[in-house]
């Protein structure tokens, strides 16, 4: 495992594990994802969900991400696409919300009503890191 890759997860599990007691890594994803992927991508990933009707280009299928990669999930690329707040080449158009910006957002009210100061940063990867396991978990067999 990458250095970086060290550095989220222990930072998550630093500022974020003691408000996981009532929740697993995995409901955390799924909330995440039902909140912000499940309208375009679908419940199961797919891509059908109910707006995806209403975009200019068919949301991916979450759920065959393993299949299209040679059976490995590109973790750090999914954080990076899911983050957006940096371009990446390989995704192509940014048709999706950078996921990073709605969450910096959020980190600030989170930690100012909770803690006074906050990382955003941490909120955020914390967040993405969630939200990408869950997805993995999405993957056809």
């Amino acid at each position: 495992m990458r250095v970086k890759n060290v550095v989220w997860v222990a930072t998550f599990f630093l500022l974020v594990a003691p408000q996981l007691a009532q929740a697993d890594m995995s409901s955390l994803g799924k909330r995440e994802y039902d909140s912000n992927c499940a309208s375009c991508h679908g419940q199961s990933g797919k891509g059908d969900g109910p707006l995806a009707g209403y975009l200019e280009s068919k949301p991916t299928d979450l759920s065959q991400i393993v299949k299209n990669n040679n059976g490995v999930f590109p973790f750090t690329l999914l954080i990076k696409i899911i983050d957006g707040r940096e371009v990446i080449a390989l995704h192509g158009t940014r048709d999706m919300p950078a996921w990073g910006h709605q969450y910096n957002d959020k980190a600030a009210q989170y930690y100012q009503d909770f803690f006074g100061k906050y990382d955003s940063e941490a909120f955020i990867k914390a967040r993405i890191l969630a939200l990408t396991e869950y997805i993995h978990s999405l993957q056809a067999d």
